[in-house]
């Protein structure tokens, strides 16, 4: 084996993270967020806000998290040039700028998440009933062990918060990502949620929204305020205390029995239930799935009957969508797990860097605006034939985005007072690059 002579270049600038550039094509031509920023927040001397702001966007969009990491970039041109920041801040201002003006930020920052989206004419693709899904989730974020701002028991038993999600479409969009503490129940102010998510579903989509949700939002509060905002949904029903031998009854007069195997049995029906609010009834539909097993599935007869009992509410049609339709369909909701995961691995927020609730709030939006430009990034140039991943997919995880072009190797040339990057001739994702680069810059 032949070994490397390894020295550095004392007048060619090179960079690991080229896919950067995409970064600030995104915020320069899709965003009005820095102009918002000077008006909201006028500053007369120092580091502006738009520096600040894009410099932890850039670094979000890089897979990293930790006030530190800006440190590493300070000098680095091509990371100025290509966010267009005059001046990267020092890891103490960045983290100072943010806890002084995290509250006034934080409003622009969601409007900002919404302006990309609308404004970058994303795709929102419907299920194949032709509605879409929105799918809205509280996910449990694991900060044991640090003491900070909001940390309390969640409901997975671990200390940390438990943000509150909204995805649209089969692509997954983010239209809102906020910060809750680990003890605060998903029911808990989940109605002012809606208020805000509803209507900017409807900015990126004309199609029907189906909202899907878990059983902790099982309550007549949220199926009428789903109802009066016109939106249809499937809620998972939390039993509570229920009667399994009342609802078996009910199964042998109502469902239809299937045996998948030998000592176990299925039923499923539906039964509409109403309720009065304010004057207004209101009628929902319950879908009820009874099953009953006299033989465990390691093949061990029962003494007793093991009975177990699930549901779903919804506001959609039996004539349409029968049974099994709205159990596939809420199934489906399962999907937004993976959603979560990228917010907490490929993005690294799990373990949020400040100790102030209000500041780790703000970060949680600014990572739901990196999610999003890294899913359009992702969409528009690596799902077709010249990608540099092999398999196809619709859509790819963020940690593919960062991987095949965040990372993507290149040489800044400073010739003709312009830029160049210039990327090696066997560079798998050039192709990739320049297609993603020449629809945001031009198309």
């Amino acid at each position: 084996m032949k070994r490397f002579i390894v020295e550095q270049s004392n007048s060619e600038f090179y960079t690991s993270h080229s896919g950067l550039a995409l970064v600030g094509l995104c915020l320069n031509r899709f965003t009005t967020l820095m102009k918002s920023l000077r008006a909201a927040i006028p500053l007369r001397h120092g580091i502006p806000h738009s520096d600040v702001i894009k410099s932890y966007l850039g670094l979000l969009c890089l897979g990293k998290s930790d006030f530190e990491a800006v440190e590493n970039v300070r000098t680095d041109r091509f990371f100025k040039e290509s966010l267009g920041i005059g001046q990267v801040p020092s890891a103490a201002r960045l983290r100072q700028r943010l806890d002084k003006y995290a509250k006034v930020l934080l409003p622009l920052m969601y409007e900002a998440v919404i302006e990309f989206l609308v404004k970058a004419k994303v795709p929102v693709t419907p299920l194949a009933i032709g509605y879409v899904a929105l799918d809205i989730d509280v996910f449990p974020m694991d900060n044991s062990g640090i003491r900070k701002e909001g940390v309390s028991r969640t409901y997975k038993g671990v200390d940390g918060y438990a943000p509150i999600a909204a995805y649209l479409g089969e692509e997954g969009w983010c239209l809102a990502c906020e910060l809750r503490e680990g003890k605060q129940h998903c029911q808990n102010e989940f109605l002012y949620t809606l208020e805000r998510v509803l209507p900017n579903a409807r900015k990126l989509t004309s199609r029907p929204i189906l909202a899907r949700l878990d059983s902790g939002h099982d309550a007549w509060d949220t199926r009428v305020a789903l109802a009066r905002d016109a939106a249809d949904f499937i809620l998972k029903w939390n039993p509570r205390r229920q009667n399994l031998h009342a609802w078996l009854e009910r199964a042998e007069e109502l469902g239809h029995w299937e045996t998948p195997r030998e000592g176990k049995r299925v039923a499923t029906f539906s039964i509409e239930e109403a309720k009065t609010v304010d004057g207004e009834t209101f009628r929902f539909r319950r879908v009820i799935r009874v099953i009953e097993r006299t033989i465990d599935k390691h093949g061990q007869t029962l003494l007793i009957p093991d009975i177990e009992i699930e549901g779903w509410w919804t506001s959609l049609n039996s004539a349409e969508y029968d049974d099994e339709i709205i159990i596939a369909l809420y199934r489906d909701h399962g999907t937004s797990e993976q959603f979560h995961s990228e917010f907490k691995t490929d993005l690294d927020i799990e373990r949020l860097p400040s100790g102030k609730f209000a500041t780790n709030d703000l970060i949680m939006t600014l990572a739901a605006l990196s999610y999003n430009i890294l899913r359009w990034i992702g969409l528009i140039s690596l799902t077709g034939d010249i990608s540099p991943v092999r398999h196809r997919a619709k859509r790819r995880r963020l940690k593919t985005v960062i991987q095949e072009l965040m990372y993507l190797a290149a040489r800044l040339i400073d010739s003709g007072r312009r830029l160049k990057l210039r990327f090696s001739r066997h560079c798998p994702g050039f192709g990739a690059f320049q297609l993603a680069y020449d629809r945001l810059g031009y198309g």
